[in-house]
């Protein structure tokens, strides 16, 4: 993602391993709020596990959970995300790439299918690794450190609104390496998601807007994984029809 980002003239910074916790990632995109403008676009991108904490604030998840990054102190909560992409003003765009997934359970039957299917996408290279895992925080993980930080995650729900109750000014344009129901996989250099991207992305060869470009990610994408893009806020129709990850409108 650092090579898409330099070639296209991103002023880029990276959060690794000990350094990529919470607030730093908060501040981090706090802080481009603060400066970016109408015209401007803000490319965020994530790859890591991803989990879920009950949602505690409102009912906007039909699963009951809210959505989190895995950060290298604690997990971050979307209903934190939302609050900060509610702080750009109107006229910013706003990227965000996430190879990760956050369903811990998944049904019998789309387990099996889901194993089946994992020699497939190796054999054909579709992955750089022979043995791929998966992106989610195991269910077992992700309900021990609810428990053992409840007050923490409860604290933060109570002091931020909902996702659907912040009102997003700028476009804010979501795109996630598979639904909320599947599993994302993860090789030795990069998620299945950011390989395929970087495929279609074809070193800046693509050319189409951001819908097309979803489009032939999932075209390339085994059953089992399927990227969603969620678009929202101010301006977001026109922002869609840009070209991809592209500084000017």
């Amino acid at each position: 993602m650092l090579t898409i980002a330099d070639a296209r003239g991103f002023d880029s910074d990276i959060v690794l391993t000990t350094q990529a916790t919470a607030e730093t990632v908060k501040d981090a995109i706090h802080d481009a709020a603060q400066r970016l403008g109408n015209g401007d676009l803000f490319f965020c991108t994530y790859s890591g596990h991803g989990g879920q904490v009950p949602d505690r604030n409102g009912k906007e998840e039909p699963d009951g959970m809210d959505e989190t990054w895995v950060l290298y102190d604690r997990q971050l909560v979307d209903d934190e995300l939302y609050a900060i992409w509610g702080e750009f003003e109107a006229g910013v765009r706003i990227l965000v790439l996430s190879d990760s997934c956050h369903s811990g359970t998944m049904t019998r039957d789309a387990a099996e299918i889901f194993e089946a299917v994992v020699p497939m996408i190796v054999e054909r290279g579709l992955i750089d690794d022979d043995n791929p895992r998966t992106k989610c925080l195991p269910r077992n993980v992700q309900d021990v450190t609810y428990t053992q930080h409840r007050e923490l995650y409860d604290d933060i729900q109570a002091t931020h609104r909902t996702s659907g109750d912040v009102d997003l000014q700028a476009a804010v344009l979501l795109v996630s390496g598979c639904q909320d129901d599947q599993l994302s996989l993860d090789g030795q250099r990069n998620g299945l998601f950011t390989q395929t991207l970087r495929q279609v992305w074809h070193d800046g060869q693509f050319s189409g807007p951001y819908s097309r470009f979803h489009k032939e990610i999932v075209a390339l994408m085994p059953p089992t994984q399927t990227p969603n893009l969620l678009p929202l806020g101010g301006g977001i129709q026109r922002f869609v029809r840009e070209q991809p990850i592209a500084i000017s409108p």
